[in-house]
């Protein structure tokens, strides 16, 4: 990469490296929750510090709230927008440079939906939201339901697996790719791309990882230059053929919507069921409420994502000045928002701490974000993780951790990397 794009990297991540690590060395809990290896572990203590100093704590640069009815309110106000590198105050002369480093379709910059704002958010949303109906959804229950099945039997039956790698990622991969019209042989390269462009979605990421992202990003993009090219000349029945046959989207939409999918289809999901893995099988009295009632497995899903989040933070800038909570805000502010902090505010969850599958609002969780950004792949998500937790489960049901699972070195998306695991013996009949 040429010196420009490093000019880019302190722009959109060095500087905010650079405050927050010093930041950090002070009295700053949001600066430690996104840069100390404690908070990786364990995010909460540094959550509850902020929580502690108010429902909105200022900052030089930006505030941060783990209040959840001001959370839920913004993301439903549009006062605030979307916030990404376009949005900060700088020079003309820097834009242009800028302008000069382009960065191929990636998920967090523009024309991807997620840092889009209304009309244009509304035109790319609506553009993708029939592969998210309720019908389609169901749709694809078979097929997550038979890939289910295919990697649970390839599990060896009375031995060791990484639950994350030969389980976890496999599932939501084999779903996105189906809906893409991507090739099964390709896994393997989606989890890696994914892999690296994950970290883009954190603040204050280093040069060396924002320069591999960007890499890998760019290699997915000559992928999708060919791979749209062959959906031209013979479309499937997949998502992104009905785009492409559609004609509405450009190119780089096309492909900075196929990199968002991909991304939030497989992140949040692998994460979901990580974590669910981890939270069941630490706390075994809740595990055997569901062996007893079966029933109670999707209210279980939305506890997992309440209580152990696959996405724990998100940002909007005040689009104008704006009064909200009883907080003026002038235009320009940067609010850091902790769904993870709002998931456990003890003015809307009872005893948020505890892990409780019969909480009877667990469902009003921030996980997915809320209003026009609310996340389309929510209901698939939730489908997924009820089915291959439950048959994870239900097939072995001696399941046990053979070591410290390893957290992914990511602040805003939280799971796993790796999760040893003792299966036990297979069970000899599974009730569907």
């Amino acid at each position: 990469m040429s010196p420009r794009y490093w000019t880019r990297w302190v722009v959109e991540q060095g500087g905010a490296r650079w405050f927050l690590r010093l930041q950090a060395r002070g009295d700053n809990p949001f600066a430690r929750l996104i840069t100390t290896p404690e908070a990786l572990r364990d995010p909460y203590p540094q959550i509850e510090a902020i929580r502690a100093r108010g429902r909105l704590v200022h900052s030089a640069y930006f505030s941060a709230t783990t209040d959840y009815d001001l959370i839920r309110t913004m993301l439903r106000d549009n006062r605030f927008g979307s916030f990404g590198p376009d949005g900060l105050d700088m020079p003309q002369w820097l834009r242009n440079s800028m302008k000069k480093a382009p960065t191929p379709p990636n998920p967090v910059e523009p024309p991807s939906m997620l840092m889009m704002d209304p009309p244009e958010h509304t035109r790319l949303r609506k553009s993708v939201s029939a592969a998210f109906t309720p019908r389609a959804i169901g749709r694809l229950r078979d097929r997550v339901e038979s890939v289910t099945a295919e990697l649970l039997n390839a599990l060896p039956p009375d031995g060791s697996a990484d639950l994350i790698e030969n389980f976890a990622q496999q599932v939501p991969i084999a779903i996105i790719a189906e809906m893409l019209g991507f090739p099964q042989d390709k896994r393997d390269e989606f989890l890696a791309w994914g892999d690296a462009g994950s970290p883009l979605l954190d603040i204050g990421i280093s040069w060396r990882t924002w320069r591999d992202a960007y890499l890998a990003m760019g290699v997915m993009d000559r992928y999708l230059d060919g791979h749209l090219a062959q959906l031209r000349s013979e479309p499937g029945e997949d998502i992104l053929s009905s785009l492409v046959t559609a004609g509405d989207l450009d190119d780089r939409e096309l492909k900075a919507t196929a990199s968002l999918l991909m991304g939030a289809g497989f992140e949040t999901t692998v994460n979901l069921i990580g974590n669910g893995i981890v939270q069941l099988l630490s706390h075994p009295e809740q595990l055997a409420k569901l062996r007893e009632d079966p029933e109670l497995w999707p209210q279980a899903v939305d506890e997992i994502l309440r209580f152990d989040p696959p996405v724990t933070m998100t940002a909007r800038i005040a689009l104008c000045d704006a009064e909200i909570g009883g907080f003026t805000l002038p235009a320009g502010t940067v609010i850091v928002m902790s769904l993870a902090g709002a998931n456990r505010d003890p003015d809307k969850f009872e005893d948020p701490n505890r892990f409780d599958i019969t909480r009877s609002n667990a469902k009003e969780h921030l996980t997915f974000s809320s209003g026009i950004h609310t996340c389309l792949g929510a209901s698939l998500a939730r489908m997924e993780g009820v089915y291959a937790l439950r048959s994870l489960f239900d097939n072995f049901p001696n399941l046990a951790l053979s070591g410290a699972p390893q957290r992914r070195p990511l602040y805003t998306l939280h799971g796993y990397a790796h999760m040893p695991a003792r299966l036990g013996q297979r069970a000899t009949a599974v009730v569907q």
